[in-house]
């Protein structure tokens, strides 16, 4: 079968055959694939940076997809089986991973939506319990990831989201998808503190960061000294696009009632993520959710392997 390849450790994947999966022992099933995201997590774990990378050479990448069962059933499909990854015309996946999809919903929308959705859902429902009302802050939401994020928070009842990134224009255009306040990054830094400590004053009860680095460093002193004592702010790391570590003073945690967890596979167990991507998927078409896609055929993977931008790239197995 045709499939991308990752050779060697770090390799940029490359177009090839691959010998196709063979018979399907109990538990498993056979997708035959329509389409898969390039994620931040496919590309880790191609690399073998991931945490959850398995180190075995050769693979095929791709940590999730969309396809057909045997039986003819359109799925979304998550972890599939060493060495088949979803980059590819065929791969095995356990029958537990494999979601329905509704039929409203396309193969290349909800591959592109699935993983980027379930981060902000699944921080949201599962580490912040966020209740209607509640006031959240996504720190990065230029991104497709943040972007999505903004919608989501608003769908599952936020009463009012705060968004920050560094493109003026693509914040701008969050207002479009439920953003209430954009706050950009790149300002000084006396404006943007004060912009901060304004919205931590006002009350801000989940923060969904995406960025980690320097400007997560700015939200937690901002928040340590406007958030009203003894008022919970529960902060949720889920990326690190700019950079993987911060300096925290301990005093940041004493003399303020910061929650800080992180979010992702670990945090929170498979059967709750794959609830959340169920959720999400049958929701997306009812609650408006977008998405901008790049669509790419897999025969292309090693021209686009490092394409960034706001489209998410979805490969197709054949389709342009």
């Amino acid at each position: 079968m045709k499939a991308a390849l990752v050779q060697a450790a770090g390799a940029t994947p490359v177009y090839g055959d691959f010998a196709a999966p063979g018979g399907v022992a109990d538990g498993m099933a056979r997708v035959t694939v329509a389409a898969s995201a390039l994620s931040h997590v496919t590309k880790s774990r191609a690399s073998g940076k991931h945490y959850s990378a398995s180190g075995g050479l050769p693979f095929v990448p791709g940590v999730d997809g969309t396809g057909v069962l045997d039986d003819g059933t359109r799925v979304y499909f998550f972890l599939p089986e060493a060495p088949f990854g979803g980059m590819a015309e065929v791969c095995l996946v356990r029958k537990a991973h494999c979601i329905a999809l509704p039929p409203e919903l396309g193969d290349v929308m909800a591959a592109a939506i699935a993983i980027p959705g379930m981060s902000s859902w699944a921080a949201l429902m599962e580490r912040a319990r966020l209740v209607a009302g509640e006031t959240v802050l996504i720190n990065g939401a230029t991104g497709s990831s943040g972007r999505l994020a903004v919608q989501i928070a608003k769908y599952l009842g936020a009463g009012k989201v705060i968004a920050t990134g560094r493109n003026a224009q693509a914040l701008q255009s969050l207002h479009a998808v439920g953003a209430d306040v954009t706050i950009n990054l790149a300002q000084d830094a006396a404006a943007l503190e004060h912009a901060l400590q304004s919205q931590f004053r006002d009350g801000i009860d989940v923060v969904l960061d995406y960025l980690w680095g320097a400007s997560a460093e700015q939200l937690l002193a901002a928040a340590t000294r406007a958030t009203p004592d003894a008022v919970p702010l529960r902060f949720i790391q889920i990326g690190a696009i700019s950079g993987p570590d911060i300096t925290l003073p301990s005093a940041a945690l004493r003399s303020s009632s910061i929650e800080l967890k992180g979010s992702g596979m670990g945090s929170i167990s498979l059967p709750r993520i794959l609830h959340t991507m169920q959720q999400l998927l049958q929701d997306a078409v009812p609650a408006g959710l977008e998405i901008a896609t790049n669509v790419i055929p897999l025969a292309q993977v090693a021209e686009h392997w490092t394409d960034q931008g706001q489209a998410r790239v979805v490969f197709t197995m054949g389709l342009g």
